[in-house]
Formats: structure tokens, sequence, C-alpha cells
């Protein structure tokens, strides 16, 4: 049984191969454009629809169905660029601002992070294309350590992991053993990036659109014991297969009556900004995933 497991697998990976391989050879344009029309509607009759339009109904009550559906419909074509876009994110930043642009502010924050001679903690969230910021920021000369969700299937992982690390940096698989590598990166001085905007079964409840979500603390404690500064950075997908890139000032995280971070509060803040972000572009947003679950 096992074995006829492994050769499913195989199978499986070989077939994701011949399609990247296919999407590499259409160029990133064509293929995000693919993506972008295929998804929205094959998304649209799957139950992970469903779970979207129940989050938008949560997060957006003031707006009309028909805007919601409009919402929904943004995000799946989203969803289908960013991984149309997958097998071309060593070219999607370019360094000369013909695809990513970004405003002088960040430009000048990367540079103060790698001059600063400290580790910084940095948070994204699934918005525009959520794979990129690591890429520009390894681009930069960032020394980073990133936390990634492992594909269940073994081939199909290390295939990503082969195509990710040269552009992106060290990988830290989630699993039992990820807080110790992260907090050792750090401990090391290491930049640590990860995205924070999904539910976290054993995370502080705090206010997300006006509801209790469980959240990720870890940024929180990370910085509480580290005191390194905390910095938000997100892509925004712009017309015509462009990009802009923003990383925010350190945020001034709340503390308690001795002194030190206070987890809950600062993670209430960081969910906060990302907030923020979705609602300046909310076709932008992975809506599918259920962040309101009890």
């Amino acid at each position: 049984m096992k074995r006829l497991q492994r050769i499913g697998e195989w199978l499986v990976a070989w077939l994701a191969r011949r399609v990247f391989g296919l999407l590499r050879l259409l160029g990133p344009d064509r293929a995000s454009n693919l993506g972008a029309w295929i998804s929205p509607r094959v998304g649209r009759f799957l139950p992970h629809h469903r779970h979207a339009m129940e989050n938008l109904r949560l997060a957006f009550p003031e707006k009309s169905e028909a805007e919601r559906q409009a919402i929904a419909l943004e995000s799946w074509a989203n969803l289908g660029r960013t991984v149309c876009e997958y097998p071309h994110l060593d070219v999607l930043y370019d360094g000369d601002g013909k695809r990513v642009e970004s405003e002088q502010a960040t430009k000048d924050r990367f540079a103060a992070i790698r001059e600063g001679g400290r580790p910084v903690l940095i948070f994204g969230a699934h918005l525009a294309n959520w794979e990129l910021p690591a890429v520009i920021a390894h681009a930069f000369g960032q020394r980073a350590a990133l936390l990634y969700r492992t594909p269940n299937n073994p081939y199909i992982a290390a295939d990503i992991v082969k195509m990710r690390e040269p552009i992106m940096g060290e990988l830290i698989p989630t699993g039992i053993s990820a807080p110790i590598r992260m907090t050792q990166a750090v401990d090391e001085g290491i930049n640590l990036g990860m995205l924070v905007d999904q539910r976290f079964g054993r995370g502080p409840r705090v206010p997300f659109f006006g509801h209790p979500v469980a959240a990720n603390p870890f940024i929180a404690r990370l910085a509480r014991r580290f005191e390194a500064p905390v910095h938000g950075m997100r892509a925004i997908r712009l017309p015509n297969n462009r990009f802009r890139l923003d990383l925010t000032a350190p945020l001034d995280l709340p503390r308690d009556a001795s002194g030190k971070i206070d987890v809950e509060a600062a993670t209430a803040m960081i969910n906060r900004v990302i907030e923020e972000w979705v609602r300046e572009h909310p076709g932008q947003w992975l809506w599918m995933h259920r962040r309101w679950r009890p």
C-alpha cells in the first residue's frame, strides 16, 4: 500500500513538473493571465467559494451580495495568477523597476535593515503574490529565514525547496521543530519572515474585521524575547502584471507594566495592519481559508 502511495505521489509530482514547464514556456505575463482566466471559472463552483462568501459577509456586512461576489471572483483570479507566476519567481523581480516598483521610503528601510547589524522580524499576509516579497528581500541582500508549509507530497516538497532556497534564503518548514529553528535563526542574527494571516488555533483571540480570530503570536513572542524590530511587508498587484512592494516602518508595539512587549496586544496590532491592507485591496487577499472558524 505504501509503495502504491509513493508511486501515486511521484506521478503527481511528475505532472506538476510538466505543468510548471509549460507555464515557464508561456512567460510570466501569459502564464499570469491564463491563471486569472481559469481560476474564477473553476473556483466559483468549489466548496472554498462558499467559505470565501461567508468570510466576506462577516468582513463587509455593509456591501451588497453582488459586491462581495465580485471581490470573491477577483480573489480567485489573484490566486490563479499567483499559482501560475510561481515558475517565474526568479524573473518577476528585475531590479530596474519595470515590473516591481517601490517608494524611496521602502528602499531606505531595506538599506537600514541591511546596515543595522541586528535581526528584524517581518510579517506578511496572503496578498497579491505573497511569495514575491521574500524574493525581493533576498535580492536586496537581506539574510533571512522564512517559515513555510511543507506540501504533503515529498517529491513536490523537494522541488519547492530546490526552486525557492536560491532566491529566498533559508526555509524553515512548519512542524514541531519550527519554533526552535526560528528562535535559533533570530539568535544568530538572521532576519525572520512569516505569513501570519491564517488561523492559528493555539494563539490568542484578537479582533479582525470586528470579529475575534485565533491569531499567530510568534512574531510578537520573538519581539518580546529579542527586542527585535517588527516590520510588515506586502506586495500590491498593479495593472499590466506589475507590482509595488511596501515595507512598513518598525511598529511601535504595545508594552506591559514591566516594560516588555505585550504579546497579545502586539499580535492584535499586527492583525490591525493586515486588516488595513485587506481593506485597501480586498480582491487581492485569499478569502478562501476559514479565518473566522471557531
